[in-house]
C-alpha cells in the first residue's frame, strides 16, 4: 500500500504539499500586500459611529448591498464593510475597509469570507487547482491517502531493524547511497507523521464526499455544531423557540413586543451584544427578512472567542446567546482541527508549523522516488523504474488477520470514496498486469 499509493499519489501529495506552502505563507503576505487597507494612517483619540463608517462605504460602492460590518479589532486596524454587489462570483463580496477614526475609505477590494485576493486565490489553488468543483476531487484524493502512506510508513520504519536504537529518531550520517536517502525518509517521516495524520484528517472534514459522510457521522454522535437563533415572531419580537432560547434572560423576553419597522441601528445592536458578552474580534451581519441583527466573535486564536449572540432589531433585546463553551465536543474539536488546518489558532506560530510540514512532505516525496530509481535493474534496462512489491504477499496473511484487514478496508473504501475507489482501480491493474505477465511467461511475476 505504501509503495503504490507513493508511487501513483505522490505527484498529487506533492501539489498539495506545494500549493499549502504558498497558503500557509498567504497570512503574512495579505498584511504586507494589503497594509494600506488594513490598518490606519494615523490612531485617533476617538472612533466615528459604526453607521457613519458604513455610510462612507456606501457611497464608496454606491452599486453595493450591506450584509454585514466587522468592527475595527484594535486601535491600528480598519473597519471592514461588507457588500453584495452584482457581478461577482459565487461567495465574493466587495469589502471597503474604513479609518474608524475618520470614516475616511481607505480602500475597496473584492473579498471571499475574510481572506482579502491574494489568499483568496491561494486557498482555491490549493482547494482545487483554480480549476472549480471537478479540481476539488484532486485535494480530497490527497487528503484520502496521505494518512494511508503516513501509517503506512511509520509502520515499515518502526518495524525494520537497526544497529542502534538512535537510527530511529535521528539520521545514520555514515549510509551511502540508497540507505542515506532511506533514513532520511524515515526520520523526517516518522517526525512528520502526527502532523501529516491530522492534516488529512481536517482536509477531509470539509471536502465533497468524505467530508459529507462525516458531517453525517458528527450529527448522529451529536457533535453537529450548534446556531444561534436569531428568527423573529411575526409581530416584531423574538421568537423564544429556538435552540439557544434558554440563554435569554427573562425580563427582556416579558418586555412587549416593538414595531417590526423599527430599527435601533448597529451602534445600539453591538451594544446590547457587548452587554451579553460578545465583546473581542466582531463580526456583525445586518437584519434580513424576519431575522435579527447577529454579532458574533471571530477571535479563532488560542484562546479562542466565538461566542454569538442575536439581538432584535426592532428594540435591541437579545434573542438568543450561544457560547462556545456550550458547544458540543466534537463541534469543538472539528472547530479547533480546521482551523488549525487553516493557520489560524496560533497565529505566526500555526503558519510556519504548517510550511515545515509543507516542505518535509515534498521532501518525503522526493526522498521517495529517489529510492524508487535507485532500486532500478541498472544492468537490462538503464532507464527502467524501480522494482514493484512482489504478488500474493496478501496470502502470506493469517485468514484470522486477513478478513478482518478486508472488512475494515471496505468499509474506510466506503466512508471516504475516492480512497476506495482508487484503491479499487490500482487493484484491477495490478490484477490485470499480472495476467499480461502470465500469459507471456507462463508463471506470475512481480510487478
Amino acid at each position: 500500500m505504501h509503495f503504490y499509493a507513493g508511487i501513483l499519489i505522490a505527484p498529487l501529495l506533492f501539489l498539495a504539499a506545494a500549493t499549502g506552502l504558498l497558503y500557509a505563507g498567504s497570512w503574512q503576505a495579505e498584511k504586507i500586500i494589503y497594509a494600506d487597507e488594513l490598518t490606519v494612517d494615523q490612531v485617533g483619540e476617538s472612533t466615528v459611529p459604526l453607521s457613519t463608517q458604513v455610510s462612507a462605504a456606501k457611497a464608496a460602492e454606491p452599486g453595493g448591498k450591506v450584509v454585514a460590518v466587522w468592527p475595527a479589532p484594535d486601535a491600528e486596524a480598519t473597519t471592514r464593510v461588507i457588500m453584495e454587489a452584482p457581478g461577482l462570483a459565487e461567495g465574493q463580496t466587495r469589502t471597503a475597509f474604513v479609518d474608524p477614526y475618520t470614516a475616511h475609505v481607505n480602500g475597496v477590494l473584492t473579498t471571499s469570507g475574510d481572506a482579502l485576493p491574494v489568499r483568496a486565490w491561494l486557498s482555491e489553488f490549493h482547494a482545487s487547482l483554480q480549476l472549480g468543483e471537478f479540481g476539488r476531487n484532486y485535494s480530497e484524493l490527497a487528503a484520502s491517502w496521505l494518512w494511508v502512506v503516513a501509517l503506512g510508513g511509520l509502520a515499515l520504519w518502526i518495524g525494520r531493524r537497526r544497529s542502534r536504537k538512535a537510527q530511529l529518531v535521528l539520521p545514520d550520517r555514515k549510509a551511502t547511497g540508497r540507505r542515506k536517502t532511506l533514513s532520511w525518509h524515515g526520520v523526517v517521516g516518522l517526525w512528520a507523521v502526527t502532523g501529516l495524520v491530522a492534516l488529512s484528517a481536517t482536509g477531509l472534514t470539509w471536502s465533497k464526499y468524505a467530508g459529507e459522510n462525516i458531517g453525517q457521522l458528527q450529527d448522529r454522535l451529536g457533535g453537529a455544531t450548534p446556531n444561534v437563533s436569531a428568527t423573529l415572531t411575526p409581530g416584531g419580537g423574538a421568537d423564544a423557540g429556538g435552540e439557544h432560547a434558554g440563554h435569554v434572560m427573562t425580563e427582556d423576553m416579558e418586555m412587549p413586543p416593538a414595531p417590526a419597522t423599527a430599527d435601533i441601528g448597529i451602534d445600539k445592536a453591538v451594544a446590547a451584544a457587548r452587554a451579553a458578552g460578545a465583546t473581542e474580534n466582531l463580526q456583525v451581519t445586518l437584519p434580513a427578512k424576519g431575522k435579527g441583527y447577529v454579532v458574533k466573535e471571530k477571535d479563532k486564536e488560542f484562546p479562542v472567542h466565538l461566542d454569538t449572540v442575536a439581538v432584535n432589531p426592532a428594540d435591541g433585546r437579545v434573542i438568543d446567546v450561544l457560547y462556545f463553551s456550550d458547544y458540543p465536543v466534537l463541534a469543538k474539536l472539528t472547530r479547533f482541527g480546521i482551523d488549525l488546518h487553516m493557520g489560524q489558532t496560533f497565529g505566526l506560530a500555526n503558519q510556519i508549523a504548517l510550511a515545515a510540514l509543507a516542505v518535509a512532505l515534498m521532501f518525503l516525496i522526493f526522498w521517495g522516488y529517489r529510492m524508487w530509481w535507485l532500486r532500478r535493474p541498472t544492468k537490462d534496462r538503464t532507464l527502467s523504474a524501480g522494482r514493484a512489491q512482489p504478488r500474493g504477499a496478501w496470502r502470506k496473511v493469517p485468514v484470522g488477520m486477513l478478513l478482518p484487514l478486508l472488512a475494515v478496508t471496505a468499509v474506510v473504501g466506503w466512508f471516504v470514496p475516492l480512497l476506495g475507489m482508487s484503491l479499487v482501480a490500482f487493484l484491477a491493474i495490478d490484477v490485470l498486469l499480472g495476467a499480461v505477465a502470465v500469459r507471456r511467461t507462463g508463471t506470475p511475476t512481480a510487478g
